[in-house]
C-alpha cells in the first residue's frame, strides 16, 4: 500500500488574489475588533487606572 499525494486543485490568479483580499480584509476586522475590546476595557475601568503609584 503506497501513499499517493492527492492531486490539488491548482488556483487561478483570480481566485489567489481574492484570497489574499479576503485575508486582509479578517486580519484588519480582527485588529479592529481587538482595539475596540481594548478601549471598551479602559474606558470602563476609567481615567484612574492610568494614575496608579508604580
Amino acid at each position: 500500500m503506497t501513499l499517493e499525494e492527492p492531486e490539488r486543485h491548482k488556483l487561478s490568479p483570480e481566485e489567489v488574489r481574492r484570497r489574499r483580499t479576503r485575508s486582509i480584509a479578517i486580519a484588519l476586522a480582527l485588529g479592529f475588533m481587538v482595539l475596540l475590546f481594548y478601549a471598551v476595557t479602559i474606558a470602563k475601568l476609567g481615567p484612574q487606572v492610568l494614575n496608579r503609584p508604580l
